[in-house]
């Protein structure tokens, strides 16, 4: 990115909308492992949240991207127990790849920084491409 600030973009499941969220440089590491099924030779900070909760015995079952406020996401962490713990959204998805947990997001905050790209249409997809090339995190600081 120009800015040289990470971006993790969620795709809706069952829709065409995109949902970018900026994170930060240690973040987009932890979370390019988990995807890449990098294990490092001692547990980083999400490795040892997974190991805790297994110790516990009181899983993971969804992470929630529950609200974005001038341009700030925020995420639950919700456990198995019922327990549901405010987390960074970069944190939650981290910890949600090396767990295998579903990660979902408020309808409302799709409707407000949600980007609909059709998957059919491969121009509109270089059209965003070009859009992430040149968009900045203040871009949707905006007041509509």
């Amino acid at each position: 990115m120009p800015s040289n600030q990470p971006i993790v973009l969620l795709r809706e499941v069952t829709g065409e909308r995109y949902l970018p969220i900026w994170i930060g440089a240690v973040e987009a590491t932890a979370i390019a492992f988990a995807q890449q099924g990098v294990v490092p030779p001692r547990p980083l900070t999400h490795d040892l949240m997974k190991d805790v909760l297994e110790a516990t015995g009181n899983p993971l079952t969804e992470v929630r991207i529950t609200d974005v406020k001038d341009g700030v996401f925020f995420a639950l962490l919700v456990f198995d127990s019922g327990i549901e713990v405010s987390a960074r959204p970069s944190d939650s998805i981290a910890l949600a790849l090396r767990t295998g947990t579903r990660i979902v997001c408020d309808e409302d905050v799709l409707d407000e920084a949600g980007l609909a790209v059709p998957a059919e249409q491969e121009d509109e997809v270089e059209k965003f491409r070009e859009f992430l090339d040149h968009v900045t995190p203040e871009d949707f600081d905006a007041e509509p």
